[in-house]
C-alpha cells in the first residue's frame, strides 16, 4: 500500500510539472511571427524587416533581477555585432509600465532597440511568453535558431551568432 501511494505521489509530481510545462511553453515556434513591435520611441519595427541578418529578441521586465543581470551581456553582443548587422530588441512585457521602461533605459543606457508590448499582442505572437527573460535568437532566414528561458549564456550565444552571420 506504501508504495502504491509513493507511485502515486510521483506520478501526480510528474503530470503537476508536465502541466507547468505546457502551460508556461505552450506555444513553441519555429519561426519568427509576422508582426509589427512599437518601439519607446514611437517606432514600428515589421518582423519582417529582420530577415537575411540575426536578431536576437528577448523579453525582459524591469522588476526582473536576471533581466537586469543579463543587460551587460545584450550590450557587449550589441557593442560587437551591431556592425554585423545584428539586431537587438528587447520588448518590455505587458504588465512593465511604459515610464518604467523608459527610465531604466536611461538609467543603463540601453544601446539597443526597446520595445513596448502594453497588450501582450508580441509575447503572444511568439508562443505565449509568459517568464522573463526569455530570448529569441532569430536565424538570417526568420527561423528560430534557438529559444532560451531564463539567462543566456553570452560565450555560447556570441558562438551561435557568429555561425549564424557566417550561413548569411
Amino acid at each position: 500500500m506504501n508504495k502504491n501511494k509513493s507511485f502515486q505521489f510521483i506520478l501526480a509530481m510528474l503530470l503537476i510539472g508536465f502541466a507547468g510545462l505546457v502551460y508556461f511553453n505552450s506555444g513553441a515556434i519555429n519561426q519568427v511571427p509576422d508582426i509589427s513591435i512599437s518601439t519607446i520611441n514611437g517606432e514600428e519595427i515589421a518582423t519582417t524587416s529582420l530577415h537575411g541578418k540575426p536578431a536576437l529578441i528577448t523579453f525582459w521586465a524591469t522588476d526582473c533581477p536576471s533581466c537586469i543581470k543579463e543587460i551587460p551581456h545584450l550590450k557587449a553582443i550589441h557593442a560587437d555585432y551591431a556592425d554585423k548587422g545584428v539586431s537587438i530588441i528587447a520588448i518590455a512585457m505587458k504588465h512593465d509600465r511604459p515610464e518604467h521602461v523608459i527610465a531604466m533605459t536611461q538609467a543603463k543606457s540601453l544601446p539597443y532597440t526597446i520595445a513596448l508590448d502594453p497588450k501582450g499582442d508580441v509575447a503572444k505572437a511568439f508562443g505565449n511568453v509568459r517568464l522573463t527573460p526569455t530570448t529569441f535568437l532569430v536565424a538570417p532566414d526568420s527561423t528560430i535558431a534557438l529559444h532560451k528561458l531564463g539567462l543566456f549564456d553570452e560565450e555560447k550565444m556570441r558562438k551561435q551568432l557568429d555561425k549564424l552571420l557566417a550561413k548569411s
